[in-house]
């Protein structure tokens, strides 16, 4: 009787992954510390994604200059275009960077590297320099483009001798944080009478949804399902937070109410108690991938 075949037995298979989260958004930042630009796309190169921290603001001395010293730099707001990216701020008129135009190549220097770049010329040198000049402290600043040629690599020491290539980033090629970890965030400050912050202060290229929060720090690499296989990011080094999330992107205003309440809970002794958010990751496989909103990410918990 058709009732008595019982056919082969379905055997349930283990997920393949631990934990598995989709890519909710994706962030590049073509000025470094300059507001960041939102996009459904974008190519990963070695460096990460493609124009992050191509350009960077230095001041006479070639010292590079951030947020941290100048504020402001939150209000410039890049556009990317066909062949350009266009900066905008208040009060200015546009400046337009050709992706395939620089000038004379200079020296400059990023924390304790010093790299090869190019001067992007005396338009956009004055147009920064009179942007984020105060009254009665004028700045002399200069925009510089990274020098594709130069190899700058992340510290060996976290990337466990992996030579990873980034640009004018601080350190690595793509910081990754979840949306579960500014929602715990906002949560803390909400009990604490503070209304909830934006994920952009924390300048991630990838956000991802689906995990729970600050589980971006517990898993030994991110598989990424993409259009032309699979790209493998890893994450090396929890982010040590600075004083930048104070800052409110949209004012440039600061107040300390982000970082005490991060002080409250994410020491972090990976990095001798320092105070992290978010984890920078090394590109292991997907050079000339296209990320994209949506794409499956896959991962295995770390156990050390």
């Amino acid at each position: 009787m058709a009732g008595d075949f019982k056919g082969t037995p379905t055997v349930s298979q283990p997920p393949a992954f631990d934990l598995q989260a989709t890519i909710a958004r994706l962030f590049v930042y073509p000025v470094k510390s300059c507001a960041g630009v939102e996009l459904d796309e974008m190519l990963l190169t070695e460096t990460g994604l493609e124009f992050d921290r191509a350009w960077m603001v230095v001041d006479a001395q070639g010292e590079f200059v951030t947020q941290r010293q100048l504020p402001r730099m939150a209000l410039i707001q890049p556009q990317m275009k066909h062949t350009e990216v266009v900066l905008r701020a208040p009060g200015m008129l546009a400046l337009h960077l050709a992706f395939d135009r620089v000038e004379q190549p200079v020296r400059v220097r990023v924390w304790k590297d010093e790299v090869a770049a190019y001067d992007m010329g005396d338009i956009a040198a004055q147009w920064f320099s009179d942007f984020l000049s105060e009254p009665g402290k004028p700045q002399t600043l200069r925009l510089v483009r990274f020098d594709p040629e130069h190899q700058r690599l992340s510290s060996l020491k976290w990337t466990d001798g992996v030579e990873a290539l980034n640009q004018f980033a601080d350190g690595f090629p793509l910081l990754v944080a979840s949306e579960g970890s500014i929602a715990e965030l906002n949560e803390r400050l909400a009990a604490a009478g503070h209304g909830p912050v934006g994920i952009e202060r924390f300048r991630p290229n990838i956000v991802l949804a689906g995990i729970e929060s600050h589980d971006e720090d517990r898993v030994d690499a991110l598989h990424v399902t993409t259009g032309e296989g699979e790209a493998e990011l890893r994450p090396v080094k929890p982010c040590t937070r600075c004083p930048i999330p104070d800052i409110d992107p949209a004012t440039a205003l600061s107040s300390p109410e982000v970082g005490d309440m991060l002080r409250t809970y994410r020491a972090d002794a990976r990095v001798d108690g320092g105070i992290t958010f978010g984890m920078n990751c090394i590109v292991v496989q997907g050079v000339e991938h296209l990320l994209k909103v949506g794409q499956v990410v896959g991962a295995n918990y770390r156990f050390e």
